[in-house]
């Protein structure tokens, strides 16, 4: 999608080509557009949302899963502090995925509960 900005002309050092600064509401309108007929080849992209903060989002978590290094996300970003970008911490799948496997016992296995008929008349008496 980008590259086809790029090779339409309608970028120019940030300008597009009537002279003006590029505004964030042109830079989504062209976003959409772009969008739209990438869409009409790939199905399943019109199922999915594209914006800005989209692909500002994506982009952030791809330098945190390629550096480790969260601070050089809120560099990217702009944020004042750390604290501002930690959200994508709690947003990184395989962070999330290792916290689990850490936690989860490995005996454990899927499948439905069947209780005794000890722990069912245990729970009646109680009742």
């Amino acid at each position: 999608m980008g590259q086809s900005l790029l090779q339409n002309g309608l970028f120019q050092r940030g300008k597009v080509t009537r002279g003006e600064p590029l505004s964030r509401w042109g830079f989504a309108y062209l976003l959409k557009q772009h969008a739209a007929v990438a869409a009409r080849q790939q199905q399943g992209l019109a199922k999915k949302r594209v914006s800005p903060h989209v692909l500002r989002h994506t982009c952030a978590m791809i330098i945190l899963q390629a550096t480790q290094d969260i601070r050089k996300v809120s560099l990217w970003l702009g944020h004042a502090t750390l604290t501002t970008t930690e959200v994508y911490t709690r947003g990184d799948p395989t962070e999330k995925l290792e916290a689990m496997e850490a936690i989860v016992p490995p005996h454990l296995r899927r499948g439905t509960f069947q209780p005794t008929d000890k722990l069912m008349a245990l729970l009646k008496s109680a009742s």
